[in-house]
């Protein structure tokens, strides 16, 4: 029985050293249009960045040893961003048929949208720096507007429209912690001379960023 205890202590304190092995800095394997960097520190804490076109995103907190990972705890937990419904307003003299805005009044365009009627085919689209409006031989009034934002992957319920509406919509993006990611969960396992994170988007390949030996240090060797 002690045999078989001190078996599984040697096994786990293995795996802890392997995770351990982890400990450094990394960058990102992808490229050339993608960079991105990861830190595990020896103090428990990461820091994590990404930049592939337009999506910036970033995270930072703690990790733990599992096995032979370390796994990733974002803190704190970040608060994402979200659609609010807002009064229509005119851009341009003309209130468009959906305006999706900061909350400083500023137009978001890109943001893409399915406008639902009473009868026949939805409209699909995505908005421009002045909204964007159905065209002049549209007489059907929307009845239901689904927006997403495809960079940043913001949802939101679909939003329904009453008469009041006369088929218009403005709502405001509101950024709250707009590009902090939660990696809470995420995994970073060693693979090759780098190693894998795997996070619920499916997998990031980093490589080892070697520290450099000092001038004098090289002379001494």
């Amino acid at each position: 029985m002690r045999r078989f205890l001190f078996v599984l202590a040697l096994a786990a304190l293995t795996a802890s050293a392997a995770a351990h092995d982890l400990i450094g800095e990394y960058r990102l394997a992808e490229g050339p249009d993608v960079g991105g960097g990861l830190l595990i520190a020896a103090d428990g804490s990461f820091r994590y960045g990404l930049a592939a076109g337009a999506l910036d995103e970033f995270s930072e907190g703690r990790w733990r040893a599992e096995g032979e990972r370390i796994c990733l705890i974002t803190e704190p937990k970040p608060v994402p961003p979200a659609f609010a419904r807002a009064e229509p307003v005119a851009i341009e003299g003309v209130v468009p048929t959906i305006l999706v805005t900061w909350p400083n009044g500023e137009a978001v365009s890109g943001v893409d949208f399915v406008i639902g009627f009473d009868s026949g085919d939805p409209v699909t689209g995505y908005t421009q720096y002045n909204g964007w409006s159905l065209p002049d031989g549209e007489q059907r009034v929307p009845r239901w507007i689904e927006i997403h934002e495809p960079i940043y992957d913001i949802g939101a319920p679909r939003f329904e429209l009453a008469e009041a509406d006369k088929g218009r919509l403005h709502v405001q993006l509101i950024p709250n912690d707009l590009g902090l990611v939660d990696l809470t969960g995420a995994c970073l396992a060693a693979r090759d001379r780098g190693a894998v994170l795997t996070r619920k988007e499916g997998e990031m390949r980093f490589v080892r960023i070697e520290p450099q030996v000092p001038v004098e240090d090289e002379k001494a060797q």
